[in-house]
């Protein structure tokens, strides 16, 4: 009965829960049947009330992560599309859609709706790499953009970004990037082969390195001193070898982003319209983006290449000043162009900016960038301080980093300047005295003899100024008053006058120096040459550059040479552009190693060599190559009045045309000693070809017709002599012709008939003149020009030692913009230092040096041969350390660094030097030179040097080397061609090495090498022997004849003994027999004179016994 009411209690309280579970779900959104995700809100929307439409993201996870969650928020009052999208920034790229959603709302309007969305980011964001994902992202940032676009305002597919900004509602978030090494690996549902999968986990802790590269390039760190020639620094740049700039370098060339910083010290606007500050010739040798020059005014000039085709150019409003550093930045973004000056204190002097709606093109990668000169350019003329490239960057000028390095020597070059204005506005001062004496103030003298008379300074306004000037440029003042110069009141003539001021003090240093003592007077010759350099006269400036970074009769101050070996370049001094060539080249005395900024000095001395040739003035002469060790070549030496110059004249002037010959050529190029002469030359060229007919004679004798070269020109003799010369086949003379052809009636047919004829007999200069037709697209028969047969044909040439041919080649090494001719800079130094080192004026001071050795002059000797070995060439370099080896306390009184030392390591770092060069360093390694350790390895390496030159020397010092126990390393007798067969054994190498040695000496007389020799193959004979059964039976041999030798000699002492013993017997009985017939003896004695005789013969003779009876 209970049982049934509590039944019914239940069952009424579990039909009351119904109903009120029932009444709940009455009152709560229901999901819809069309989308789990959306949700219709109730109660309905009025629609009196007015609704605004938002959007809302709800992100509770900001890590981009796989399948990121998020909630989106949002109402339309009208019917809408609602668009959701990722924008990542990465590495490399900006603005990438990586996720985008987008659906509609037609129905649920006026009315807050909710969906959850789950992100899905590519792989390559969310996932570290594994063989699959070859390589994951780095991810900058992520932001995730949410809006509501109603439909009847759609816009167009194809502008989704004007979408979300004409968006009625709109939001955004960011989301946090994950680096790389924190991400999970992903699970692929895909199988590997075990190999693979083996492979990839011993692979997948290693740490790849990306190639570390930089887009700032540092162009120029060194002071670059530039004379205003057609030469400059050259750099090329490659391709970028990270992927990631490589991309962007290539996109920004449509839309170039990149920056220049350049130090600049200009001396003086340009001669020409405009002269090389920067810029790109591209593979077509055409001006690329940007080409900056300065203008005659001072103005800077910028040149860009359109990306449509075709050039822009711009000038600025403001000049640059004049001897001053500033720092000129050139910014390109986009189409805007900032140019900036700056001072030494980074405070901008000017800027202006250009706005272009066209865009440039910009390829670096594409050609070469020049700063200075080049074959199309002049270069300014001043100096470049460092230089800096940013090549995917557009930098504001506060944001580059390029500050005043060398700090010293750029302050130096800006003091060095102000000194020398003062010095040479001094000059027209003195002028001007010297000109109206006879006015206001009078000169010096009339002073010095009024003070003597009255004992009183008089008064005079310019007497204060002319005082100080006197104490600070005395050496200046008293050439002044010994030439007696007038300066003129023009700024030419002025110039001029100066300039010889410079010459004179310099001829007088010179002379000083050039005494028997004249190094004593050092420090007064180098005031002299101080004021000669302010003056112009850069001989001085180049010799002082030598005295101060050598230290000759002074401290060395290698800063103060720096200064004044820049000053000599930037005016063009040969020897002073060869001497910083090559310290770049060979990275000595602290240069920085630079092969560009070594092309740059060298290939303007190699320009201007070929010039020099061809003008009759100037001291110049033949480059030869005379070692102070060779006595023959010493003896050939001689002068206009030396017995071989006297008997060569006495020979032409009797018709002897080889002499003529002789003449003319020791004559118009100064060469065996003598000075060089070119009217008394052509004097002998004429003789030989009108007298004798000799065809070189002839050939010459027209060449100087034709240029004028010491006689009138005179076309019409020349043609005639040139084809008489011609029609014997002189070579040279059919180029000639062709010379005549080509510049005086422009017929190339002809001219390329003959240099064909003279290039297949050999002819060097034809073959560099036809490589010009097919250059300037001349060539008969052939249209367009044609650089790849040009090169060629200019390669030929060099190969045959014609210069300009070499200097030719060396521009395509430089530039690297043929495929035949690879960009090699070390390759375009040799070659360009070729070319310059037969530059007369080098020649002219070797010259010199030799002569003053021959006739004894030692300080004179040591200076001149200083100057020429600071250039680099070798010959100078290894006499100047014979001299210094010659005449020891000399060099250690007035030079400041080891001259030995210091010229034969110089010398053997060229690629011409003599063996014995390489043999005396060796032994300075071998032996340990003063301060300097023992170096067995590079001691080997220069006697191996010495062996290949054909030294015998070197291959006994090899042999030596080894036979003390040194190892000799297998490339050294690779290098030596000594067969891997023989490098097994040290006997064998030593055999090699000693028969190698013999083989190069002199075989006449007995040499070391043949002692040496002999004595080794004797201690292989006896080591063979030793170890072979010869030697038993040559022991047992010896051994039996010794015993034999011993029982003889036994034998013959018991023989001996035995007769001794016999001997008193003897004479005891015969002393008996006497005592009793002595007087029969006595008179038996004088009958038989004989026996008495015969007796002391026996007495005499005990090895006789027998002979008695």
């Amino acid at each position: 009965m209970e049982s049934a009411v509590g039944r019914t209690v239940r069952l009424r309280a579990a039909a009351g829960c119904l109903c009120l579970l029932w009444l709940l779900l009455k009152s709560v959104p229901s999901f819809g049947k069309d989308t789990l995700l959306t949700t219709p809100v109730t109660p309905q929307p009025k629609p009196d009330v007015f609704y605004e439409d938002f959007i809302h993201l709800n992100v509770l996870n900001k890590r981009v992560l796989n399948d990121t969650e998020i909630s989106v928020d949002y109402l339309c009052s009208e019917p809408c599309t609602v668009t959701i999208e990722a924008i990542a920034s990465l590495e490399f790229r900006t603005g990438v859609s990586v996720y985008k959603e987008r659906w509609e709302n037609d129905q649920h309007l006026r009315t807050t709706r909710n969906r959850t969305v789950n992100l899905k980011f590519p792989n390559s964001m969310v996932f570290r790499d594994d063989y699959f994902i070859r390589r994951s992202v780095i991810v900058h940032t992520v932001i995730l953009y949410a809006w509501i676009i109603h439909k009847q305002r759609g816009i167009p597919h194809g502008k989704r970004k004007e979408g979300y900004l004409q968006a009625i509602a709109k939001d955004y978030t960011l989301l946090e990037s994950v680096p790389p090494f924190e991400r999970p690996y992903k699970e692929h549902r895909v199988c590997m082969k075990w190999s693979l999968e083996y492979t990839w986990r011993l692979q997948a802790n290693i740490m790849r390195w990306c190639p570390h590269e930089n887009d700032v390039v540092e162009i120029l760190s060194f002071p670059y001193a530039s004379s205003g020639e057609m030469t400059g620094i050259v750099k090329k740049f490659q391709k970028f070898e990270n992927r990631e700039l490589e991309i962007i370098r290539k996109r920004q060339n449509g839309y170039p982003n990149f920056t220049f910083s350049v130090w600049l010290y200009l001396l003086h606007y340009c001669k020409k319209p405009l002269c090389g500050i920067l810029y790109f010739i591209d593979s077509e040798e055409m001006y690329s983006t940007p080409a900056v020059f300065l203008t005659n005014e001072g103005d800077v000039h910028i040149q860009i290449h359109l990306l449509r085709g075709g050039d822009v150019a711009v000038k600025t409003t403001f000049s640059l000043p004049l001897k001053q550093w500033l720092r000129l930045d050139l910014s390109i973004s986009g189409g805007q162009i900032e140019i900036t000056s700056v001072g030494k204190n980074l405070k901008i002097h000017r800027h202006q900016t250009f706005i272009f709606r066209e865009d440039f093109y910009f390829d670096d990668t594409s050609g070469y960038l020049a700063l200075g000169g080049s074959g199309y350019s002049s270069s300014i003329e001043g100096y470049f301080g460092p230089v800096k490239y940013y090549r995917l960057n557009g930098l504001e000028t506060r944001k580059i980093s390029n500050p005043f390095y060398k700090e010293d020597i750029l302050e130096r070059i800006d003091l060095y300047y102000q000194k020398c204005f003062a010095v040479q506005s001094t000059s027209p001062r003195h002028g001007f005295v010297q000109k109206h004496k006879e006015q206001k103030c009078l000169y010096e003298n009339y002073y010095l003899e009024m003070i003597n008379k009255y004992g009183g300074r008089p008064k005079d306004a310019a007497f204060s100024w002319r005082q100080e000037l006197l104490e600070k440029y005395y050496n200046m003042f008293k050439q002044l008053q010994e030439t007696g110069l007038q300066l003129s009141g023009a700024p030419e003539g002025q110039k001029d006058a100066i300039l010889e001021i410079g010459r004179s003090l310099f001829e007088t240093a010179a002379q000083n120096l050039s005494r028997a003592d004249g190094l004593r007077y050092i420090n007064s010759s180098v005031s002299s040459l101080m004021d000669s350099s302010c003056c112009g006269d850069h001989r001085a400036s180049y010799a002082l550059g030598v005295i101060f970074e050598i230290g000759l009769g002074r401290p060395a101050d290698p800063a103060q040479g720096l200064l004044y070996s820049l000053v000599a370049a930037q005016g063009g001094d040969r020897l002073a552009l060869m001497s910083l060539g090559y310290k770049h080249y060979q990275a000595i005395n602290g240069y920085p190693r630079d092969l560009e900024l070594s092309y740059a000095y060298y290939s303007d001395v190699a320009l201007k060599t070929p010039r020099d040739q061809h003008v009759s003035e100037g001291d110049q002469a033949f480059v030869e190559t005379i070692r102070l060790r060779d006595e023959e070549l010493l003896k050939a030496q001689t002068k206009e009045n030396g017995d071989i110059f006297m008997w060569l004249k006495h020979e032409a002037t009797r018709g002897n045309a080889a002499a003529q010959q002789r003449l003319g050529q020791m004559l118009f190029w100064g060469q065996q000693g003598v000075g060089k002469n070119t009217k008394a030359a052509v004097e002998w060229y004429a003789k030989g070809a009108l007298e004798t007919g000799d065809l070189v004679s002839l050939y010459d004798y027209s060449i100087v017709l034709f240029k004028g070269q010491g006689v009138k020109k005179n076309r019409t003799l020349a043609l005639h002599l040139m084809k008489k010369a011609a029609s014997k086949g002189l070579p040279q003379a059919l180029n000639g012709l062709g010379w005549y052809y080509h510049n005086f009636k422009r017929d190339y047919e002809k001219a390329a008939g003959y240099w064909l004829k003279a290039e297949a007999m050999g002819n060097p200069d034809s073959s560099f003149n036809l490589g010009v037709l097919y250059l300037d697209g001349v060539y008969p028969g052939i249209t367009g020009r044609n650089k790849t047969v040009a090169a060629d044909y200019f390669l030929k040439a060099a190969e045959s030692g014609h210069m300009e041919g070499t200097l030719r080649c060396s521009q395509y090494y430089i530039t690297g913009n043929l495929a035949s001719f690879p960009r090699d800079p070390e390759k375009a130094v040799i070659w360009a230092k070729y070319v310059a080192e037969k530059n007369g004026y080098l020649g002219h001071v070797i010259q010199k040096a030799l002569n003053a050795y021959l006739e004894l002059s030692w300080h004179e000797a040591l200076l001149y041969y200083l100057l020429s070995a600071e250039t680099g060439i070798e010959v100078s370099q290894t006499n100047m350390a014979h001299l210094c080896e010659e005449r020891p306390n000399m060099t250690e009184r007035y030079m400041d660094v080891d001259c030995i030392w210091r010229y034969y390591n110089f010398s053997v770092s060229q690629k011409n030097a003599p063996s014995f060069a390489y043999l005396k360093v060796g032994d300075f390694y071998y032996y340990g030179y003063r301060n300097q350790s023992r170096n067995l390895d590079i001691s080997v390496q220069m006697y191996a040097q010495a062996a290949l030159y054909g030294d015998a020397q070197g291959f006994f010092n090899l042999a030596v080397l080894l036979e003390e126990g040194y190892s000799i390393p297998h490339h050294i007798l690779d290098h030596l061609g000594i067969d891997r067969t023989i490098n097994s054994s040290n006997a064998n190498v030593l055999q090699e090495l000693y028969e190698r040695c013999w083989s190069y000496s002199n075989q006449e007389s007995v040499s070391p090498c043949t002692l040496a020799l002999l004595y080794f193959h004797l201690r292989v004979f006896w080591k063979t022997t030793l170890h072979s059964g010869l030697i038993y039976f040559l022991g047992s041999l010896f051994v039996s004849t010794l015993v034999v030798f011993v029982i003889q000699c036994f034998r013959a002492l018991l023989v001996v003994h035995r007769w001794i013993s016999r001997v008193p017997e003897e004479a005891a009985a015969e002393l008996s027999s006497t005592e009793e017939n002595t007087s029969e003896t006595g008179s038996a004695e004088h009958r038989e004179p004989t026996v008495s005789n015969n007796s002391e013969e026996h007495v005499l003779n005990p090895q006789h016994p027998c002979s008695s009876s």
